[in-house]
This record gives structure tokens, sequence and C-alpha cells, in this order.
């Protein structure tokens, strides 16, 4: 018995994981179905999904059970997540193509260093300002998906614009950080 509760111990970080992969096509279907209701849920969706890759992370690195499949899957679920919601936001009319495609190419960009790295044996970490563009672009969506769904008045405009400011500097400057980081793999 004290086995088999390991065994689920281990996993639940990545049942957290795959919870969030899971979510993505209830998400977008919640945020693109014009309903008063479906906006309201896909706004607490969202919010406890962007919530449950902090839950993941501090299981996996508490219980000393990091893997391999949660390195390769926590931050594609994370990537899913958001660009799926911005895609979404995109299709309403809430958003640019030109900031959604900056975001989204940032990622296929650090994405493909990764890569790059791994067949060269090193494996490039998470940065500091890379957590935080993820925490902006989460702020952003909210901030988005909340002033679609409640009346919460005029500082929500505000807020968007200072969110959307803040997820596109953190974007780039994330982005070029991790390419002089790993300058070296190009030489």
């Amino acid at each position: 018995m004290a086995q088999s509760r390991g065994l689920l111990r281990s996993s639940i970080p990545n049942q957290i994981t795959v919870a969030r992969l899971a979510s993505v096509p209830l998400l977008m279907f919640l945020i693109l179905w014009d309903s008063p209701v479906g906006r309201v849920v896909g706004v607490v969706l969202f919010f406890l999904a962007a919530m449950s890759d902090a839950v993941d992370g501090y299981l996996a690195r508490s219980f000393k059970q990091t893997s391999v499949f949660g390195k390769f899957a926590d931050p594609m679920a994370d990537k899913l997540l958001v660009v799926s919601a911005l895609v979404c936001l995109l299709q309403l009319g809430e958003l640019n193509a030109v900031w959604v495609m900056i975001i989204i190419a940032r990622e296929f960009l650090v994405t493909g260093l990764r890569i790059l790295a791994i067949s060269d044996g090193q494996v490039i970490p998470a940065s500091l300002l890379g957590k935080l563009k993820t925490v902006s672009h989460v702020i952003l969506v909210l901030a988005i998906l909340v002033d679609r769904s409640f009346t919460v008045g005029a500082w929500i405009g505000i807020a968007r614009n200072a969110a959307l400011a803040l997820a596109l500097a953190l974007t780039v400057i994330s982005g070029v950080e991790y390419f002089v980081r790993c300058r070296k793999l190009f030489a």
C-alpha cells in the first residue's frame, strides 16, 4: 500500500500538468462561446489552469518528483494554455495579430533554442525573466477575459493596455536574454 501511495504521489504533478493540457480545448470553447455563463466559467478555468502551473511545480520539487515528462510537458502546457487563449482573443477582435504573433514567435524561437542546446548536451533552465514573461501573459489574458465577462469600470481598459505593454516588453526582453545567454551555441 505504501508503494502505491508513493506512485500516486509521484504522479500528481504530472496529472496536474495533463489536466492543464486537457483544459485547453474546453477553455477555447468557453472563450469563443457567446454566453455570459461561458465567459465567467472561462475566466475561472483559465485562472485555475494558470495557477495549477505553480502547484505542480511546487509539488514536484517538494516531493523530489521531477520527471523528464514533467520537464517537457509542463512548459508546453503553459505555452498551449496561453497561446490558445490569445488566439481566441485574436479571433474575437480583442487583440491585434501583430501582438499575438510577437508572443508566439518568441515561444517558437526559445523552444527551438532549447532543442538546439539539448542536441549540444546542454539544458537551458527557465530564467527569471522567462517566468515573469509567463506571469505577464497570464495577467494579460485574465485582464481581457475579466473585461469581457464583468462590468468592472473604466480602469480595466487601462489595466488591459498596461498588461499588454508589459507582456510585449517581457516577451521581447526575455527572448533576447535567452539568445544572449546561449550565444555560444552559435559559435
